[in-house]
């Protein structure tokens, strides 16, 4: 056996190990269900899918606000705010196609446009006509795309960390960097090293010591859901090329931005630059924060969201 060919059984040998060592099967909705979809979420049909949502607090609420997470998150990202918010405030959240329980999207279609159409879908499902949005990262995204799409029927919008400029990370998660690899498709849609999953997290807090394990076995759980991997690995390659940023400015409605000064993923000079764009809005920077604020620690970034909903 030659050097290279000896090497070639290596490389076999360890990747095999590999795959062996991080194999992770797909689990049905039911599987799941029981522990992630507890009261009070329920399932609403709309846009073609069984979309997973939580809707709570007071029933006449004018306008309640809907809550969007960021990629590879799921509606549980926000259980602190609802928590603070839900006696004073209508609070709607849902996961996104692709995302924790709702699954894949039925026409394999996963761009921001589409988001936002499922999302009024969804509300008109409900019986909701007017709402406040705010997101997390790619929610953030579809927050104000939605209050662009929509403007009669988008109140108030909040930002956290939200997506819009051209990306400009200094810092990015090994798995997302690895969506973008040709050939590891495959590999993607079946394997889910462990490692990877607390690389990611720990990439977004500020602080990773506030890292909860429950948080890294959410992760884990939520991405084995049948066919959330292939979503994840559609959605990276359906990223569009243009920019929507130059139509920021036409954001007219009163607005929160609330961001991280750690954010490796969207640098602060994003919030920055948002406020500026948008006339009027109100600017909150949590120094010690990352990429999630809503999460690493929901009582004090829930905060200035109570002051500009007026429910102090």
């Amino acid at each position: 056996m030659t050097i290279v060919a000896g090497f070639a059984v290596v490389l076999m040998l360890a990747a095999g190990l590999f795959v062996a060592l991080t194999w992770a099967p797909e689990k049905s909705v039911e599987e799941l269900k029981a522990r992630w979809a507890q009261p009070p979420s329920q399932f609403v049909e709309a846009a073609g899918m069984k979309i997973h949502v939580r809707d709570e607090g007071p029933r006449d609420d004018p306008a309640p606000l809907v809550l969007m997470h960021g990629t590879g998150s799921s509606l549980h990202a926000w259980d602190g705010w609802a928590e603070a918010l839900k006696d004073r405030k209508r609070i709607i959240r849902f996961d996104l196609p692709g995302f924790g329980l709702t699954g894949p999207s039925p026409d394999n279609t996963y761009s921001v446009d589409n988001d936002v159409r499922v999302m009024f879908t969804l509300l008109d499902a409900m019986g909701v006509q007017r709402v406040m949005t705010g997101g997390n990262s790619l929610g953030g995204a579809v927050a104000w795309r939605a209050a662009l799409a929509q403007p009669d029927r988008v109140e108030k919008l909040i930002l956290v960390d939200a997506g819009g400029y051209p990306f400009h990370s200094t810092s990015v998660p090994i798995g997302f960097r690895l969506l973008r690899m040709p050939g590891v498709s495959w590999l993607m849609q079946n394997t889910l090293p462990r490692f990877l999953v607390v690389q990611g997290v720990n990439n977004v807090f500020g602080d990773p010591s506030r890292v909860k394990p429950e948080l890294i076995e959410r992760s884990i759980e939520l991405t084995q859901r049948e066919g959330n991997r292939r979503a994840l690995i559609e959605r990276a390659k359906q990223r569009p090329t243009a920019s929507f940023a130059h139509r920021i400015p036409e954001l007219k409605l009163p607005t929160l931005i609330i961001w991280g000064g750690r954010d490796t993923l969207l640098p602060p000079d994003d919030a920055e630059r948002f406020h500026r764009d948008i006339a009027g809005s109100t600017l909150v920077i949590f120094d010690d924060m990352g990429h999630a604020p809503e999460e690493e620690d929901p009582a004090r970034s829930v905060v200035p969201v109570k002051r500009f909903l007026g429910i102090e």
